[in-house]
């Protein structure tokens, strides 16, 4: 049973619920999921983590079981503007004003964006296996289309991407849980998989995602492009796997001290999802990094 002795609850926060988990005692901290996954992810290392933090895990809009609306024309809904906005409100809801926040892929976008929207809120930022939004599109060449190829595939026109994927959502997104460098499907543990599988099985869910990447490719680099001269004045900690792609396609720790003021780099030798490879590991880090 994944997050035993936790709280479960769902949210009201503006137009949608915002699903979660909670426990533990101290300092209140965020952690977001990334595509494909559910908060499950951190299912190994919350419980770790909680010792010393009050650890929120929360499904971000689209995915998990928080509400998957339909994307509005502009794709403002699925912006990680919006994303970054729903999770503030979860945490306000909660009883917290400020907290420290960790983000693993689409987690790690909205974390960045939420650092820069709400730099009053956000304590900490650590961004797990990523570079910004606006590096990802504009430093583009062939090696990174080949090895992040789903970026441009789902963010193509509904129902394109809807309808190819939900003709057999297991390969496709376990296609993408294996194909980002150093990971098999039984470096995941199986009672995660089954929970990522029971989400990604609904058309709203493959329709949330798509949106997000819809949202990436474009308003959220309008976003990002307006900002581009703005650095995230908090603690930061950079975190990548070593065996992954964003590290072979790009110089990690320069991408984000373009970015980020007060700077901290770590890495493991994973690929993009060492969370699940070794959750121990990363906890140590995040509980180090956190308690800095």
């Amino acid at each position: 049973m994944i997050f035993e002795g936790f709280r479960r609850g769902q949210l009201r926060v503006g137009d949608i619920d915002v699903n979660y988990v909670t426990a533990g005692q101290g300092p209140p901290l965020l952690l977001l999921h990334g595509f494909p996954q559910n908060l499950a992810m951190w299912a190994r290392v919350a419980p770790v983590l909680a010792g010393d933090f009050t650890v929120v895990c929360a499904d971000l809009r689209g995915y998990g079981d928080t509400s998957k609306p339909k994307c509005a024309r502009d794709k403002s809904n699925y912006s990680f503007r919006a994303m970054a906005g729903d999770q503030v409100g979860l945490m306000k809801a909660l009883g917290f004003d400020r907290f420290h926040v960790v983000g693993h892929d689409r987690g790690g976008r909205t974390a960045h964006r939420m650092a820069l929207d709400h730099p009053n809120v956000v304590l900490s930022l650590a961004v797990l296996d990523i570079v910004p939004t606006y590096a990802m599109f504009t430093e583009t060449n062939r090696h990174l289309a080949l090895a992040y190829w789903h970026w441009y595939f789902l963010a193509q026109p509904e129902p394109f991407p809807e309808r190819m994927i939900g003709a057999d959502p297991d390969f496709f997104y376990e296609t993408c849980l294996v194909g980002w460098g150093a990971t098999k499907l039984a470096d995941f543990d199986a009672e995660l998989v089954a929970d990522y599988r029971r989400s990604w099985r609904h058309m709203q869910m493959i329709h949330g995602s798509c949106s997000d990447y819809r949202a990436a490719a474009s308003i959220d680099l309008e976003h990002d492009a307006a900002d581009i001269d703005r650095k995230v004045a908090c603690r930061t900690l950079a975190f990548w796997g070593s065996k992954g792609a964003m590290h072979r396609l790009f110089d990690m720790e320069a991408a984000w001290r373009k970015r980020c003021a007060n700077l901290t780099t770590e890495s493991l030798a994973g690929g993009h999802f060492f969370i699940d490879q070794y959750p121990a590991e990363t906890a140590q880090i995040l509980a180090k990094f956190l308690s800095g």
